[in-house]
C-alpha cells in the first residue's frame, strides 16, 4: 500500500482549492449516491487497477437483487487522496473496499458508517462469522465499521526436498530450528542462503516481536526498546550475521530464488504466492509446502491484514449497500472471490469447503489465521512502520548497535503516538 502522503487536516484546509477544480470522479459518484434510493443503484470504490474480477463477482448479486452495482476502480496510488477529497465534500461512493491498515485513520475521520444497525436484516455481517483478528480491524469504540472481506496472513513457504538434505523431514517448528535450518542451507556454497527476510516488508519485525512476547504498543506507550522487541531484532540479525539471509534484495524473482537449486529455499509470505509458484515454477511441483510459522519464546502469531467492506458515512443508500456486503460475506461469494483473485476468505465457514480444507497449501493459512492479529490499529502506525524499516537497515547494513537504535526508534515512535 502506498505510503500516506497527506494528512486529513491538510486536505480539509485545502478544500476550497480542490472544489474549484471540480471533484475529479467524485461528482458522478455523488449523483449516483444521491439518487440511488430511487433507482436502486450503488457505487463501489474498488481499490486497485483491475476491477474486472470484482465486477464479475457482483453480477449474480445484481441479478438476484435488482440492485445495479457500479464499480469504479481507484488505483492504490490515488486512493488515499481520493478518499480524503470525498470526506471533505461529503460526496462519494456507497461502498469502499478498505485496506485494513487504513481503517483507523478513516474511522477517526468519520468517513465510515457503523454496520451494527444493518446486522439484523443481513446476518452474514455478524462478527462471529469471521476470524477474530479480522473483526478487530473493524471495531472501534464499541462500533462496527466494516465486514472483513478477505484476509492476508503470513506463513512459511519451504522446499521440502532441500530441507530434508539438511536433516528436516518437516518444517522448522521453533525459532531455534528455523535459524539452524537456514544456517545449514546457507552452507551449500557461495551465493546460497536459507531464509529471505524482505528488507522492504513492514510487518516482519513486529511479527517476530509478538512471537517473543512484545505487546508493541501498550496503553499508548511504545514498547520498541523493551527486551521482547529488542530480542526479536537480535534474532533477525543472527540470520544476517551467520550468512543465512542476504543483506539486501537479491534482485532476482521467486522463479530464480525458490525454483531450481533453491538459492533461498525458505521465505515468509502470503497466499498469493501459492498460485505464483504453481504457475511459474513447475520444476518444484511436489517439492515444496507451506507451514505455520515457527514458535518464538511465547507463540507463533502471524500478522493479519487484508480488506474490509465498508459503507461511506455520507452514502444515501446504506440499506442496499449493506445488502451487497451481506452477499459478499456469504461463503459462496467468498469462495468465488478466492478463485478469481487468490485472496483467502475472512469467513471461517468458507474454510470447511473442500477446496480449502483438503488442500494442504491453503489449509495452512486457515490454521495460521485463527491466532493471527492485525498490526497496531493506530493512525500513526504507517509512519512508525516506515521508521522501523530505516532502523533495521542501520542494523543489518551498518552494524549499528541494536539497543541504541531501538531506543531512538522508540523515542520517535512515542512522539508520533503522542500527536493528537
Amino acid at each position: 500500500m502506498k505510503k500516506m502522503s497527506k494528512t486529513i487536516t491538510a486536505v480539509l484546509l485545502s478544500l476550497v482549492l480542490i472544489l474549484s477544480f471540480g471533484l475529479s470522479g467524485c461528482s458522478s459518484s455523488a449523483t449516483t449516491s444521491g439518487s440511488s434510493a430511487k433507482n436502486k443503484s450503488i457505487t463501489v470504490w474498488f481499490f486497485g487497477d483491475q476491477p474486472q474480477p470484482f465486477q464479475k463477482l457482483v453480477k449474480k448479486f445484481q441479478k438476484q437483487s435488482g440492485i445495479q452495482v457500479n464499480v469504479q476502480a481507484i488505483p492504490w496510488a490515488n486512493a488515499h487522496d481520493k478518499l480524503l477529497t470525498a470526506i471533505a465534500s461529503k460526496s462519494g461512493p456507497d461502498v469502499i473496499t478498505m485496506g485494513t491498515s487504513w481503517m483507523p485513520e478513516f474511522v477517526k475521520a468519520g468517513a465510515l458508517a457503523d454496520l451494527t444497525p444493518y446486522i439484523k436484516d443481513n446476518p452474514n455481517l455478524k462478527q462471529s462469522n469471521f476470524f477474530k483478528g479480522s473483526v478487530a480491524t473493524a471495531e472501534y469504540n464499541g462500533k462496527y465499521y466494516g465486514a472483513p472481506w478477505y484476509v492476508d496472513t503470513r506463513v512459511l513457504f519451504y522446499r521440502t526436498d532441500l530441507l530434508k538434505k539438511v536433516g528436516y523431514s518437516s518444517a522448522p517448528k521453533t525459532w531455534n530450528e528455523l535459524l539452524d535450518a537456514a544456517t545449514k542451507l546457507s552452507k551449500r556454497g557461495k551465493g546460497y542462503y536459507g531464509l529471505t527476510i524482505d528488507p522492504k516488508e513492514q510487518s516482519t519485525a513486529f511479527m517476530f516481536a509478538r512471537q517473543n512476547g512484545s505487546n508493541l504498543i501498550e496503553n499508548g506507550k511504545a514498547q520498541f526498546n523493551q527486551p521482547a522487541f529488542v530480542g526479536a531484532i537480535n534474532y533477525m540479525n543472527q540470520f544476517i550475521k551467520q550468512g543465512a539471509t542476504p543483506k539486501t534484495d537479491l534482485g532476482i524473482d521467486l522463479t530464480q530464488s525458490f525454483g531450481g537449486k533453491g538459492i533461498v529455499p525458505m521465505f515468509i509470505s502470503g497466499s498469493w504466492n501459492i498460485n505464483t509458484i504453481n504457475t511459474t515454477i513447475p520444476d518444484v511441483k511436489g517439492k515444496w509446502a507451506t507451514a505455520v510459522l515457527p514458535k518464538g519464546k511465547v507463540n507463533n502469531k502471524s500478522i493479519l491484514g487484508g480488506a474490509d467492506l465498508t459503507i461511506f458515512q455520507y452514502s444515501k443508500n446504506k440499506a442496499n449497500s449493506a445488502k451487497l456486503i451481506n452477499y459478499l460475506s456469504g461463503t459462496r461469494a467468498q469462495m468465488d472471490w478466492l478463485k478469481i483473485s487468490t485472496d483467502v476468505p475472512a469467513v471461517t465457514a468458507a474454510w470447511e469447503n473442500k477446496a480449502l480444507k483438503d488442500d494442504p497449501l491453503y489449509k495452512t493459512f486457515g490454521e495460521q489465521a485463527k491466532t493471527a492479529e492485525p498490526l497496531p490499529l493506530v493512525p500513526q502506525f504507517e509512519q512508525i512502520a516506515q521508521n522501523e524499516l530505516a532502523s533495521w537497515e542501520k542494523i543489518y547494513r551498518s552494524g549499528a548497535d541494536v539497543q541504541k537504535t531501538m531506543d531512538a526508534f522508540n523515542s520517535s515512535s512515542q512522539k508520533l503516538l503522542d500527536q493528537k
